[in-house]
């Protein structure tokens, strides 16, 4: 392979490799493990709550999703905390304070109190996932992203099913005993002070490829890109949630109300996320813009959901199944990718914090439009059809208008003349 000038010019230059990528996938599965650790303990909670607090069937499951509405809050203002401060040190003290907020219920035995713990981790898991995704755009150009944003999309579900595990013996064992999961963030705070590093800036990047400072590109906040960022990821959410939270429901109303019975029946088109992740893998390998990839997903989730809301056997609901959860397994890792995309590195924290942001907001406000969709037609399969067909309808906007007026990011000239700068 040949050299690039940025690293014929400056061989002391830092190069991200293995280490940093499995670290950065690690850490970007921390904010995961606070919400699927804890179902498996919400029933226990609840019996043990219960007989004391009669306000326990809703607060606990209110206290198991509490961290996603302080990430909403609260990621904009880590996103500057990132572009002022830098991407390690944030890292560093996010990862070490998840560890520590997080173990504390298991020594608590008092409901509020853990509700309040729960919200204050949801500070960390902002500015984790601020900063990783920050640090996936800093260390990787679009081909390094889409690999290792594959592998985040593939390792997530198998870490999820050997927490979820782990999680159920540990809830058998004792009602708060799931908390003690989250030491598992010590070592991963350890992996980090030992492999990451602050990227170099753009600024660097330019001098050693010879550029000017004419050529800088983007110098003030891309508000343009930032808004469409945030649009286009409110949206997103919402219709990516809507199986997630609401998918039982559906269940139910064809008939199948046993958990056991619905475990075993979505076990294998649940593994399509996988699916979802190497068609992202494959369509950026193919060079297919970020406008197809985005107006694939939201297809996929629409043609899914619009399914299961029309079927009225089990045999279409997995069908629906296996289309959403295609689609599922593109929507996080397409999104980061072509946000990362569209954002110079020094407003790129504060980008992705407004990314962060949107999404949880989109988490939060999902259930509540589903909601509201059910009582307006009458049931939950009607809501599913009808956000199904919003999907739709969002990919083709999607690849109508999407890229069609956007300017060169800082990033965009950057990564263009290290091409452009290759030796033979």
């Amino acid at each position: 392979m040949g050299e690039t000038a940025l690293e014929t010019a400056n061989p002391a230059t830092r190069t991200p490799g293995i280490p940093q990528g499995l670290t950065v996938i690690l850490a970007g599965f921390l904010p995961i493990l606070a919400i699927v650790s804890m179902f498996p303990a919400v029933g226990a909670m609840i019996g043990h709550f219960a007989p004391t607090d009669p306000t326990a069937p809703t607060k606990v499951p209110s206290m198991v999703t509490a961290p996603g509405l302080a990430i909403a809050v609260t990621a904009l203002f880590m996103g500057m905390l990132v572009d002022k401060f830098g991407r390690r040190k944030l890292l560093l003290v996010s990862t070490f304070s998840y560890g520590i907020i997080g173990v504390i219920p298991f020594f608590l035995e008092d409901l509020d109190w853990i509700y309040a713990s729960r919200l204050l981790l949801g500070f960390s898991e902002a500015a984790i996932l601020t900063t990783v995704n920050t640090l996936i755009a800093d260390y990787w150009a679009e081909e390094g992203r889409r690999r290792w944003l594959t592998l985040q999309g593939m390792v997530g579900p198998a870490l999820s099913s050997i927490m979820i595990f782990f999680a159920g013996t540990l809830a058998a064992w004792k009602w708060n005993g799931i908390f003690l999961l989250y030491l598992v963030a010590i070592p991963i705070a350890i992996a980090m002070w030992r492999y990451m590093y602050e990227p170099e800036s753009d600024a660097t990047v330019r001098r050693n490829l010879g550029m000017d400072e004419a050529h800088s590109g983007i110098a003030s906040f891309p508000w343009a890109s930032v808004l469409g960022i945030a649009v286009l990821t409110l949206f997103s959410s919402a219709i990516y949630y809507v199986f997630i939270v609401n998918g039982s429901v559906v269940w139910e109303e064809l008939g199948i109300a046993d958990p056991e019975s619905i475990g075993q029946i979505t076990a294998l088109p649940s593994l399509f996320i996988l699916a979802g992740a190497g068609i992202f893998w494959l369509l950026g390998r193919k060079g297919f813009s970020f406008r197809v990839q985005v107006a694939t997903f939201l297809a996929l989730l629409g043609a899914g959901l619009a399914l299961m809301g029309l079927t009225s056997n089990w045999q279409g609901m997995i069908a629906g199944m296996a289309l959403q959860q295609t689609g599922a397994g593109m929507t996080v890792i397409t999104l980061i990718a072509w946000a990362q995309s569209r954002l110079p590195f020094q407003h790129r924290g504060r980008g992705m914090g407004v990314w962060t942001a949107t999404f949880f907001f989109g988490q939060f406000s999902s259930p509540l439009l589903v909601s509201l969709l059910r009582t307006e037609m009458g049931s939950m399969q009607a809501a599913f059809l009808a956000m199904g067909l919003t999907s739709v309808v969002g990919a083709v906007i999607v690849l109508l208008i999407l890229g069609r007026n956007n300017t060169p990011t800082e990033e965009t000239v950057v990564e263009t003349a290290t091409e452009n700068a290759k030796v033979p």
